[in-house]
């Protein structure tokens, strides 16, 4: 709900104060314009929400949304449709690509195992805060679901960063076998890989850190995503590649 107080506004702490009684769970109250401010908690009956209307003395509420659970399975279904859409279209690009290497794994093997290295990247996340809405009430947002929809993007540019690197030297090192141009291909691109997730980890940091409730469990999405998408681009999405061909051999 947003309300905007006639008199002064009250500060963070004493409205947390005067709601504790109404058993919200956790509320997030952010402050808006001078005396303006948005109160999020779990989802409330009109009688609840009158109530806390007459409890908060002196404020006018300018807008009032309550998701229920038809629009939660509605969020629900369109993040499935959307995370099932990003992933085909990833793999299909990477394997359209890495068209133009298909010895002596096929290219389709390299869009196959970035889809595994994304799955696995989105899964730890979504472990994460199902254990945190199971304990602390803790839900799935917009803002979440966005930062899923980011770590799947950054996760892939880190793979597709090595597999070009494996690919290059496929094409200049004929001597060497597979096992060794995809090791020597980690070597080459680790530092990089390193870097790249250091520097946006100090950002999203300080985002969790200082940028309020609001952000608080959008910058822990990205940063959990981000930290497990540097593991999977060298742990697994290469790796696999070298398994699949042994196991054909």
């Amino acid at each position: 709900m947003e309300l905007d107080f006639k008199d002064s506004r009250p500060s963070n702490q004493e409205i947390e104060e005067k709601l504790a009684r109404f058993n919200l769970g956790e509320v997030v109250v952010q402050p808006i314009g001078e005396k303006g401010v948005i109160i999020r908690t779990v989802s409330i009956n009109e009688e609840t929400h009158q109530e806390i209307l007459k409890e908060l003395v002196g404020a006018e509420e300018l807008h009032f949304e309550s998701i229920g659970p038809t629009i939660g399975n509605e969020l629900k279904q369109k993040t499935k449709s959307a995370l099932i859409l990003s992933l085909i279209a990833i793999g299909s690009y990477i394997a359209f690509a890495f068209r133009g290497i298909s010895r002596p794994v096929p290219s389709w093997k390299y869009g196959i195992a970035t889809l595994i290295a994304l799955l696995h990247d989105v899964i730890i996340p979504l472990g994460v805060f199902a254990y945190l809405g199971h304990f602390y009430n803790v839900e799935i947002t917009i803002p979440i679901i966005a930062a899923l929809l980011t770590i799947l993007g950054f996760s892939v540019h880190d793979t597709i960063v090595i597999f070009d690197r494996i690919r290059e030297n496929l094409l200049k090192r004929s001597s060497l076998s597979f096992e060794e141009t995809v090791d020597i291909s980690l070597n080459q691109t680790l530092g990089r890989s390193i870097n790249t997730v250091l520097t946006v980890l100090f950002v999203v940091l300080a985002l969790f850190f200082l940028g309020g409730e609001s952000l608080r469990y959008f910058s822990l999405a990205l940063i959990i995503g981000i930290v497990s998408g540097a593991y999977s681009s060298i742990f697994i999405a290469s790796p696999l590649l070298v398994t699949w061909l042994k196991t054909k051999k």
